[in-house]
């Protein structure tokens, strides 16, 4: 395995690469980099892929963004190094966050693709529960109050504990220009784009998801044509850490 750096959008970019064969690229999730996928790509590029985990930038060892950035701004990234490597077709695996990425790119690059692979992808957008709508309009109060001169000091405190009563932990953990990213990429819904997929697509959830829950997955199974859905039992968000043997055995049987 090589650990290599580009110069992608004006942005110092690490990416992993194992493997020779079909190119197969792995988008990691929110919080995550390619250091999380090692066992699973390693495992991959025995089988005869060439296998590539880039650091989506403001993660991992690659630089943060210069401004917030959309999911949008990430499926441009991730079209860039595909050029850069010189990638003409390949197969395209997102998890959680890497997802939203994947989908916008299966969407809008469809001749790119040979395979697309969604692992407790995030993109679809729930209502609010009670309480949290509750939350949410005391939030849009505490914003003006916390606008204000003599609590101003006291804003990013309260949005925190606003954040973590969301369950949003991701944002709470974010810094700087990722914050308003999180919060760029989380009002996004991406359910409309579902059904432009015309890729060949493969879902992949952990039976015990309660990140992403198994109820989305079926949701995109009936939205995306030419989907199949694999559930891994007693695996929760993070199959590649759990179940990396199990979830690289799926992703080879559906490549081959």
């Amino acid at each position: 395995m090589k650990e290599q750096k580009l110069l992608i959008k004006g942005l110092e970019t690490n990416f992993k690469i194992a493997g020779d064969g079909e190119p197969f690229l792995i988008l990691h999730g929110w919080g995550g980099s390619s250091g999380s996928w090692i066992e699973v790509q390693e495992i991959l590029a025995k089988e005869g892929f060439k296998v590539v985990v880039p650091d989506f930038p403001g993660f991992g060892k690659s630089h943060s963004p210069p401004v917030s950035w959309e999911v949008g701004d990430y499926r441009d990234f991730i079209f860039s190094l595909v050029e850069k490597i010189g990638l003409e077709k390949i197969s395209l695996m997102g998890h959680s966050f890497g997802g939203r990425v994947a989908i916008k790119f299966a969407t809008l690059y469809p001749e790119r693709l040979k395979n697309l692979i969604l692992c407790s992808s995030a993109g679809i957008k729930h209502e609010l529960t009670p309480p949290q709508k509750i939350i949410l309009k005391l939030a849009l109060i505490g914003n003006f109050l916390f606008s204000r001169r003599p609590l101003r000091r006291f804003k990013d405190v309260a949005r925190n504990i606003f954040y973590s009563f969301l369950r949003k932990k991701d944002y709470t953990k974010a810094k700087g220009v990722m914050r308003e990213t999180f919060q760029k990429v989380i009002a996004e819904n991406l359910e409309s784009e579902l059904s432009k997929i015309k890729t060949r697509t493969l879902l992949i959830w952990g039976e015990k998801d309660k990140s992403v829950p198994l109820e989305d997955a079926y949701l995109m199974k009936e939205k995306i044509p030419q989907s199949i859905l694999e559930v891994i039992p007693g695996a929760s968000h993070t199959p590649n850490l759990e179940e990396p043997k199990k979830l690289a055995e799926i992703i080879s049987k559906f490549l081959r």
